[in-house]
């Protein structure tokens, strides 16, 4: 068995991988995480969203999600800036505030929400990711008729 192409690799390294990854990725098909950066038992926690989508165990639990329920959030990310980046006293934690911005590919629509995530990485890869995000902001932007 050959060592992930994330062997050893920080938790700020995979962040930007991550961002990297959103804005080129596959298209609208890009996700916020990555199989190639997810631990096999990562876990992907959202607090603020809907019932029935705060939790995911598990990589195939993830991009489980993404293929179904995830496919149809179609948006075309067009930017990721870091708003603020906190190192933590554990080397493995790194606490990031960021500003997604792009379009929604069936309105047209344009617009950004800002989310704080708490990454944890371990041998490389992600072993927890706890984002919050602006969920009436994302709701409001996939909802907006075309301009």
């Amino acid at each position: 068995m050959t060592a992930p192409v994330t062997d050893g690799a920080s938790p700020t390294a995979i962040y930007r991988r991550m961002q990297d990854a959103v804005l080129y990725g596959k298209g609208h098909k890009a996700t916020l995480l990555p199989a190639e950066l997810l631990a096999e038992d990562v876990v992907v926690e959202t607090p603020f969203a809907p019932a029935g989508m705060r939790r995911y165990d598990g990589r195939e639990a993830w991009l489980s999600y993404y293929r179904t329920a995830g496919a149809g959030l179609l948006v075309q990310f067009e930017r990721f800036e870091e708003v603020s980046t906190h190192r933590t006293d554990d080397p493995e934690v790194l606490v990031v505030e960021y500003e997604l911005a792009g379009k929604v590919i069936a309105t047209g629509v344009r617009s950004s929400v800002r989310c704080i995530a708490v990454l944890r990485v371990r041998g490389g890869l992600i072993a927890h990711w706890r984002e919050y995000q602006d969920i009436p902001s994302i709701t409001e932007a996939l909802t907006r008729p075309a301009p």
